[in-house]
């Protein structure tokens, strides 16, 4: 098998979003995974495709008028859209945003939503580690949570990512603080699995190319796969620009 590393793209919300279910839907062959990090063209927040408008406005109006962390004036000043997974409000301001897509018929695309997400999340922690950053795997549950004994994945109720942490999920050793979280999406061509790593959280000496080298090192040997730098696939003419458009409407982003 081979692993695709796709080069870096930055871009807005929704063609971000729009790329990554392309890669899923049109992109997919037996042999080959694919990967890509990618960055943010303005101040960004993506939530997931089963949580309510009226929750996620309430929540980023709390979130762009609290003072913590980067100050954004007002929730005009931001770039939003609704992801193509599940999961809650992520705020991509300073994150480090990937996506990874598994061919159907692989192993972790055959396996609980659990199990993908913990094997991809211990690689994530392994490269972390190897930049001597102090962080675990959330190995055990509290026992009110929706995803104890459950499918990771599933929106069993709103919340916002980095606020609490779910099974699986990477946290600071020394604070608990949640360092990285992701959502998945299986279709009949693959696993989609879009991650995102809160850099404030971590120390300022991470070298955030070495962790990306590492990272996708580690994924390759997970998948039995050859990492590969590769260019970018030819979609369908104007495809990219019509999901694109599509996940920008008032009616994508304002559907629940």
């Amino acid at each position: 098998m081979i692993l695709d590393l796709l080069p870096v793209r930055t871009a807005g919300a929704a063609e971000n979003m729009a790329a990554d279910f392309l890669l899923l839907q049109r992109y997919p062959e037996p042999a080959r995974a694919r990967f890509r990090h990618y960055d943010w063209r303005a101040p960004a927040f993506t939530f997931g495709y089963s949580q309510k408008i009226a929750y996620v406005r309430e929540q980023l109006a709390q979130i762009l008028s609290s003072g913590v962390e980067r100050v954004v004036p007002n929730a005009l000043s931001v770039d939003l859209t609704r992801r193509p997974t599940g999961g809650g409000i992520v705020d991509h301001r300073d994150d480090w945003t990937f996506a990874l897509v598994i061919p159907r018929g692989h192993a972790l695309y055959d396996a609980r939503a659990t199990e993908s997400y913990r094997q991809v999340h211990a690689a994530l922690t392994a490269a972390l580690r190897y930049q001597s950053q102090p962080v675990i795997l959330k190995e055990r549950c509290e026992p009110d949570s929706a995803s104890c004994g459950s499918e990771l994945a599933r929106d069993s109720g709103p919340s916002v990512c980095f606020t609490r942490p779910e099974l699986y999920d990477v946290l600071h050793a020394d604070t608990g603080a949640k360092v990285a979280g992701a959502a998945q999406k299986r279709t009949k061509h693959g696993l989609l699995f879009q991650g995102s790593i809160a850099k404030p959280v971590l120390s300022p000496s991470v070298d955030w190319d070495a962790f990306a080298d590492s990272f996708t090192t580690r994924l390759a040997a997970l998948l039995g796969a050859e990492a590969t730098p590769t260019p970018w696939p030819e979609f369908a003419e104007g495809e990219h620009d019509g999901l694109t458009e599509q996940y920008s409407s008032p009616e994508w982003i304002e559907y629940r």
